[in-house]
């Protein structure tokens, strides 16, 4: 079941990388090696408190799927809920640009 989780996770995360504009995929890409952990831990972390308090002008609710998802890279039990959540986010995207 953990490969299972682990593979769908990695494969949305590729799709993701794929959709996104050149700047941020690099970006994705770096914070998603092993030795970004020391940044990855710390962005993620202040990403979904930002998102916790998007109620504010400069934050926004689009900080917390983004937090999580680099958290879920270093924390095995966030992967199934993030990947679930990605495959969500994706499909809600693919409707909304076919309108």
């Amino acid at each position: 079941m953990s490969k299972k989780i682990n593979g769908r996770f990695n494969r949305q995360f590729d799709r993701l990388e794929r959709d996104v504009p050149r700047i941020a995929r690099n970006v994705l890409r770096f914070l998603r090696h092993p030795y970004a952990r020391l940044v990855r831990i710390p962005l993620g972390f202040l990403l979904v408190v930002g998102g916790i308090f998007s109620i504010l002008p400069v934050l926004g609710l689009w900080m917390l799927p983004l937090g999580l998802l680099l958290l879920a890279v270093d924390i095995p039990l966030l992967r199934g809920p993030v990947g679930h959540l990605l495959v969500r986010i994706r499909t809600w995207w693919r409707s909304r640009r076919r309108k």
